[in-house]
């Protein structure tokens, strides 16, 4: 039994048509919602959720493609409203920062572990004089 989905697409948005309806489905899912951020449109209840999900169908019955779709919804409320950013000049540090800060936190997390792993089980910069006195501490 396959899980079902969470969606908060109601009754009287459901398109006539199997075949516009995935479309919608597919871009809906697709696109943030802008009160819940969290989510997307198709599993928000927001009110403007709703407006988005009707209007992404409105356009789709219209004739426009998927990518019309989406290039109308982002030329009117920009690219924040795609859950996944595009690759492109303006957001290369978002796919990159990422990769590169965990790559250096991690050589400085293993450079730090074996500086304390020398100096905890080797005698750093002990003279031959502390030598002494430390087996002489030892002893006595």
């Amino acid at each position: 039994m396959l899980p079902m989905t969470a969606s908060a697409v109601q009754p009287d948005e459901v398109l006539d048509n199997p075949v516009l309806e995935q479309r919608a489905r597919s871009i809906s899912g697709n696109l943030r919602c802008l009160v819940c951020q969290n989510q997307s449109i198709d599993d928000s209840d927001a009110e403007l959720a709703r407006d988005l999900r009707l209007l992404v169908r409105e356009r789709l019955v219209a004739g426009d493609t998927d990518t019309e779709v989406y290039d109308f919804v982002v030329a009117r409320y920009g690219e924040f409203v795609l859950l996944n950013p595009v690759f492109g000049g303006h957001t290369v540090f978002l796919w990159v920062a990422t990769p590169i800060l965990l790559g250096s936190g991690l050589i400085v997390l293993a450079i730090w572990a074996v500086r304390r792993r020398k100096t905890v089980t080797g005698k750093p910069g002990l003279s031959s004089e502390e030598e002494k006195a430390l087996e002489r501490l030892r002893k006595s």
